[in-house]
């Protein structure tokens, strides 16, 4: 058996793996050729198979003339043959005499006799009917009938030619009864066709041996008359010389295909009875069919020794039964009556059937066509998408009520759920959660790793686009407040706890507990799936949730962020402008700042998940300082060497610094504080003489990076002696610089 072929994918995972490259091309090189081999020997075989059966034709075409030619010379030496007898026209007179007259003497006594035949016909007939299940007389039913067939066709057939109206119509009514009888005794073949497998199963092989037997003398005698017909066809100008050979059944009777028909109308008996059963209880389609199989199987072992060798019956039945079956199969696909679980059974069909067919005697090569016409593909990309059309409707019905939700928060609660640990949650998240799971469920329900993994995929999409919406809700909410002047501020509250609690959602989603055995929602589920799905699927589910889990940290921070920049925007609006102006130096502006972030943090602190507890205050931290720096911009901005501005700068550091030294968690204080002293740098621009600011600002962008030359150039405009040389020196400065570049730092944020 041919190896699986192998994914370039799974061959070339690591950067190492490219030295493998000319050994791999070595390799499929020979692979190439060996199949490039096989193809020219199979395609020389082919040819050499259609060349001799064109040969053959060609011969059959010459052997067929030749049968012509000598049936042409027949003809000619009985024509000759005629004038080289002596008296010939008198001796053929009187043997046509002889014959006509035996001809009437048969016929007369076959007439004369007809009506008792067909009594004793009748009184076979009613024996069978009242034993129908073994019809001892079905053979001599049979062999009367035919013959007095032959004698009402022949008797037509003569008064035909005589071209008399009259007689015909009193010979028609002379054979009515004949045509009672014959459908008489249909009816008990058909009745014993239909009932075939059920004589095997009883043992009842005599009745099946009759049958065949008279359905094989029907046959031979169909073809008898088709082949008559087809000669006098062909060779009308030489009929009337062969009438003699015309004794027998003048038409075709049909039985070999009103056996077959019968075969085929008592299977699809059962199927309709089957597709009831379906329709009710999806989940039982291999116990349904189980007839199915037994009647074929049936037929291999009790009746293919009881029928004639080139019926070739178990092929016979095997094609009628498979016909059948794709007829229903295909019919219950397209049937509006059934369900997304009827055609999940029935994608998951083929494999179990080809399997107990094999097992029968029958590949899967020779039973035509495909059982379901190939189109397990399509119907598992429908399931899928029912499951994702499904999946979509739930997750926007969900969105549609957070929507709802959000823009009726200004309620108590702020339209927010807590959770065991007091935390803000939005109150939709596990409903999102447990609709996920059950739709898994679903998937799995199929059995079918493609359909799993399909979902699986949507499942992913969909997760990071609710991430994006719920983004897109809060950030345009957020805008409103931050960019109007004096903006209404009711809903304002309810905003930051929204951004509170989604940022616990997101925690919720991936923060597991392991100790305790709790595990977040994406790992809950990435535990659901993972049973369902391939190895190779889960490597690369791996990533997306590696992904997710990025995400949802980023989301969370994102809220954190926003709730920073709203505070600044909002909270800080009336003060920020102040700074670096003259009325900064009258003011404590810091001083309330940071009590209203001291009262941010406690009030918010208990709600908030515990992991982004830290987050929040540096966050918040980063943003003031941020906003602080930038705040060389303001309008009417200006560090005159006659005012303290070195002092004020130093009591708004100590400020900040007091607070942020009393954080319980030490190490995120000396984190911030750290942050913090780039004021010193800040303030070394502000006060250096002219000639040094090259090498303050050099030692500046040595310690950050990506310190922008925008702002210093916003600084140095600030100072009251600034000089265009000033900022000239610092540039031509910093284009000496061999900067190496490293982690982001506070100055990355401020332009």
């Amino acid at each position: 058996m041919d190896a699986p072929p192998v994914k370039l994918s799974e061959l070339l995972r690591h950067p190492d793996d490219l030295d493998k490259i000319p050994a791999l091309k070595l390799e499929f090189t020979r692979k190439k050729n060996a199949v490039d081999s096989q193809l020219r020997g199979g395609l020389r075989e082919q040819l050499e198979t259609t060349q001799a059966g064109m040969n053959g034709i060609t011969d059959g075409q010459k052997t067929l003339q030749l049968i012509r030619d000598e049936m042409m010379k027949i003809d000619t030496l009985c024509s000759e043959s005629q004038n080289m007898i002596k008296d010939f026209a008198s001796i053929n007179l009187v043997s046509q005499a002889h014959r006509n007259f035996g001809a009437v003497e048969l016929m007369v006594e076959n007439l004369q006799t007809f009506n008792d035949r067909l009594n004793r016909v009748e009184n076979m007939l009613r024996e069978d009917d009242a034993d129908k299940e073994n019809m001892p007389n079905l053979l001599g039913i049979h062999y009367e009938l035919t013959q007095l067939r032959n004698i009402r066709d022949d008797a037509m057939e003569q008064i035909q030619r005589a071209d008399d109206p009259s007689l015909q119509s009193t010979l028609e009514d002379y054979f009515s009864r004949l045509d009672e009888a014959i459908d008489w005794f249909d009816e008990h073949v058909g009745l014993v066709a239909l009932n075939m497998i059920n004589l095997l199963i009883a043992d009842n092989n005599s009745l099946v041996v009759r049958l065949a037997i008279i359905v094989e003398a029907e046959e031979k005698s169909d073809q008898r008359v088709e082949a008559l017909q087809e000669a006098l066809k062909d060779h009308k100008e030489m009929a009337t010389r062969f009438q003699s050979i015309t004794d027998g059944a003048k038409k075709v009777r049909g039985y070999k295909e009103k056996f077959l028909k019968a075969i085929s109308v008592n299977c699809e008996g059962q199927f309709a009875e089957v597709r009831g059963e379906f329709l009710d209880d999806p989940t039982k389609l291999d116990k349904m069919m189980k007839w199915y199989f037994n009647d074929l199987n049936a037929v291999k072992q009790g009746m293919v020794s009881l029928m004639p060798k080139k019926w070739k019956i178990l092929k016979t039945y095997g094609d009628i039964y498979h016909q059948l079956m794709h007829d229903f199969l295909v019919g219950m696909i397209d049937d509006p009556e059934s369900s997304s679980a009827n055609t999940l059974e029935i994608i998951n069909w083929p494999e179990k059937y080809y399997k107990k067919m094999r097992k029968l005697g029958f590949s899967e090569s020779d039973l035509k066509p495909h059982v379901i016409d190939n189109r397990e593909q399509e119907l598992v990309k429908d399931f899928r998408q029912l499951i994702i059309k499904f999946l979509d409707q739930w997750i926007e019905r969900i969105f549609a009520q957070e929507k709802r939700d959000f823009a009726d928060r200004s309620v108590e609660g702020s339209n927010l759920d807590t959770d065991e640990y007091g935390y803000f949650r939005t109150k939709n998240l596990v409903d999102m959660w447990r609709m996920l799971r059950e739709q898994v469920d679903v998937a799995a329900n199929s059995q079918r790793t493609d359909v799993a993994e399909g979902v699986i995929d949507a499942m992913f999409l969909r997760l990071r686009g609710r991430q994006q919406s719920f983004q897109k809700m809060l950030e345009e909410e957020a805008a409103r407040y931050e960019s109007e002047k004096n903006p209404e501020l009711e809903g304002f509250q309810a905003l930051q706890d929204w951004l509170i609690a989604t940022a616990n959602d997101q925690m919720a989603c991936i923060d597991d507990n392991e100790d305790e055995g709790r595990f977040a929602y994406l790992t809950s589920f990435k535990q659901k799936f993972e049973p369902l799905v391939t190895p190779q699927y889960m490597e690369r589910a791996e990533n997306e949730i590696a992904l997710l889990r990025e995400s949802y940290i980023d989301l969370s921070t994102w809220c954190l962020s926003k709730f920073a920049s709203l505070v600044i925007a909002v909270d800080f609006e009336p003060v920020m402008p102040t700074f670096f102006t003259p009325k900064w130096y009258e003011t404590t502006a810091m001083k309330q700042m940071i009590i209203t972030i001291e009262e941010y943090v406690g009030d918010y602190q208990q709600v908030l998940h515990h992991s982004l507890v830290d987050i929040f205050i540096q966050i918040i931290a980063d943003e003031l300082l941020v906003q602080y720096l930038g705040s060389v911009r303001n309008k009417g901005a200006k560090f005159r060497r006659t005012d303290p501005f070195q002092d004020k700068i130093f009591n708004d550091v100590a400020t900040a610094f007091e607070y942020f030294r009393s954080l319980p968690n030490q190490d995120l204080s000396s984190e911030i504080t750290q942050t913090w002293r780039v004021t010193e740098d800040f303030n070394k621009l502000l006060t250096a003489p002219k000639e040094q600011l090259p090498d303050v600002f050099e030692e500046f962008k040595s310690k950050y990076w990506d310190l922008q030359i925008t702002w210093v150039e916003a600084v140095l405009r600030s100072r009251d002696d600034f000089e265009r040389a000033m900022l000239n020196s610092v540039k031509a400065r910093a284009a000496q610089m061999d900067v190496v570049r490293g982690p982001e730092t506070i100055m990355v944020k401020i332009k």
